[in-house]
C-alpha cells in the first residue's frame, strides 16, 4: 500500500493549480450572479440604482414634520434612490434623492431650520454664495460648497428648500422649478 501523497500533489504546482481553479470558480460565480460589471453602460440606465419610493417617503415626512412638505414632479428618466431625515441646526429635515439620466445625484432637502444652518449642512461651513437664480417663481441663492457640491436654497416662508448636486446646474434647476 502506498502511504504518500498522490504524484500530482508532490511539488509547488499543486498549489498553483488549486488557486487557479478557485479563481476560475469565483469569476464564474460573479458573472452568473450579475454582481460584476465592467462599466460599459453609461448613465443610470443599468438598473443598479436601488429602488426607493419617494412619494411614500415624502408622505410619511409630511405626517410627522411641523412644516409643509412639497413633492416635486420628477423629470423623465430620473430614478429615485434614497431618502432620510436628519437634524439641521436643531430642526428636522426631509431628504430625498435621485440619479439623473447622466448618472449624477440630486438631493432635495426640506426643513424649517434657518438658512445659515442649511448652508452648513449642505455645503460645509466654508460654502460661499455664488449669486441668485429665479426658478419656479421663487428666488434661489446659489452656493458653492465643499467637494464641488453646488446647491441652491429658497426660503418659502414656512420652509427652506435646498437642492444639491455635483452634476449640472440644469439638474438642480429642474427640481427647483418643480418645487
Amino acid at each position: 500500500m502506498a502511504t504518500g501523497k498522490p504524484r500530482i500533489l508532490q511539488d509547488g504546482r499543486d498549489m498553483i493549480w488549486t488557486v487557479l481553479a478557485l479563481l476560475a470558480l469565483c469569476v464564474f460565480v460573479l458573472f452568473a450572479s450579475g454582481n460584476w460589471t465592467f462599466g460599459f453602460k453609461a448613465g443610470s440606465g443599468d438598473d443598479k440604482v436601488p429602488a426607493f419610493d419617494v412619494s411614500a417617503a415624502l408622505a410619511a415626512d409630511a405626517r410627522s414634520m411641523p412644516f409643509p412638505i412639497r413633492r416635486p414632479a420628477t423629470p423623465d428618466g430620473w430614478k429615485p434612490n434614497s431618502g432620510s431625515t436628519q437634524t439641521v441646526g436643531g430642526q428636522v429635515s426631509s431628504n430625498v434623492g435621485w440619479v439623473t439620466k447622466k448618472g449624477s445625484y440630486v438631493q432635495l432637502t426640506q426643513t424649517d431650520a434657518p438658512e445659515e444652518e442649511l448652508v452648513a449642512t449642505l455645503g460645509g461651513y466654508d460654502a460661499m454664495g455664488a449669486g441668485k437664480r429665479e426658478a419656479g417663481g421663487h428666488s434661489w441663492v446659489v452656493y458653492d460648497g465643499e467637494n464641488k457640491n453646488r446647491f441652491w436654497i429658497a426660503d418659502l416662508g414656512d420652509v427652506r428648500i435646498g437642492v444639491r448636486s455635483k452634476g449640472s446646474e440644469a439638474d438642480i434647476e429642474q427640481i427647483a422649478k418643480a418645487v
